[in-house]
């Protein structure tokens, strides 16, 4: 604690922290117990408060050290903070849904969970990266000006063809190599109100939630300790690590194999959205990319489902 801006803050969050990875190792061990749920839900509650307390105390020392050209938190922290908070808020959510036994289509959940997930994500950034001062929202790339919003927009739209195209031969090659497909986070329903759905979740809400995580808050931060290609490295790798942290498989080798393929196969338009983001020193542009490429994803897979023979 020597030398701590709030050693009470810091202690704080890494007993809570580690008390909290402790209760949710407890809490996955234990199964399908009647007491499992109730001990991992308030071990990511823990862990959720001591992530938040330990985002809160590193973000303050770094402002009373000064010297730095980024004091908020670190970017993997404040991703971090995200993880147990969302669980906490859909098993919240879901719980009296299920207690009144809601049927639910698989698209509408699916959109209600990535809603959630987005409001946690902006929430998160606006209480340990902005409510900090480590970043303000025009740092982070919110301008408002509407001709220079539209300019950037119709930027990211144009992006997005090179991105799709990287894409698709990165992952033709990485199936290839690697022989497993990872199945798509949004599955094709086969309905068109599936997918519309799917459109709204895939390619409006969380396109917009995560490239206000990876570029606004992730990149914008190590481009200004790291220099411009560190910092949209740093980003793009950070973006790729977290769209994998849950896939398994039937054995550990399927599980990296699947890893490796989902991992990689997003680092192109990763490094692409880091570079329009710095490139036009605005969110908009990203989110256009974003959106325009998760948006072509979904209907190819829509339409490569309703392509196959029945049976």
């Amino acid at each position: 604690m020597e030398g701590r801006a709030t050693p009470a803050l810091f202690v704080i969050g890494w007993t809570a922290s580690v008390l909290g990875l402790a209760l949710v190792l407890i809490g996955v061990l234990s199964g399908q117990s009647p007491g499992g749920p109730v001990v991992l839900v308030g071990g990511m509650a823990l862990l959720s408060i001591g992530l938040i307390a330990g985002a809160g105390s590193q973000a303050i020392d770094r402002r009373v050290r000064g010297g730095m050209a980024y004091h908020g938190p670190s970017p993997v922290l404040v991703f971090a903070v995200t993880i147990p908070i969302s669980y906490v808020v859909a098993f919240g959510v879901g719980l009296p849904l299920a207690f009144i036994a809601a049927d639910i289509d698989r698209p509408v959940a699916e959109l209600l969970l990535i809603a959630l997930q987005a409001a946690v994500t902006l929430g998160v950034v606006r209480l340990v990266v902005v409510g900090t001062g480590g970043l303000s929202w025009a740092e982070i790339g919110f301008t408002r000006s509407t001709r220079t919003v539209m300019n950037d927009v119709a930027w990211g739209v144009v992006m997005a063809g090179p991105a799709i195209v990287l894409t698709i031969i990165a992952s033709v090659l990485l199936v290839t190599i690697f022989a497993v497909a990872p199945a798509s986070p949004l599955p094709p329903t086969g309905s068109a109100a599936g997918l519309v759905l799917h459109l709204v979740a895939g390619a409006i809400v969380a396109p917009f939630a995560e490239e206000v995580m990876f570029r606004g808050v992730a990149t914008t931060a190590w481009v200004r300790t790291s220099g411009v290609r560190a910092g949209i490295v740093r980003a793009a790798l950070l973006f790729g690590a977290a769209h994998v942290l849950l896939i398994g498989g039937d054995s550990a080798g399927q599980a990296f194999a699947l890893a490796a393929v989902g991992f990689l196969g997003r680092l192109p338009v990763a490094l692409i959205l880091g570079w329009v983001f710095v490139r036009r020193r605005t969110i908009w542009a990203p989110c256009a990319l974003h959106a325009v490429f998760n948006a072509a994803l979904i209907v190819l897979a829509e339409l490569a489902m309703n392509a196959a023979p029945a049976g």
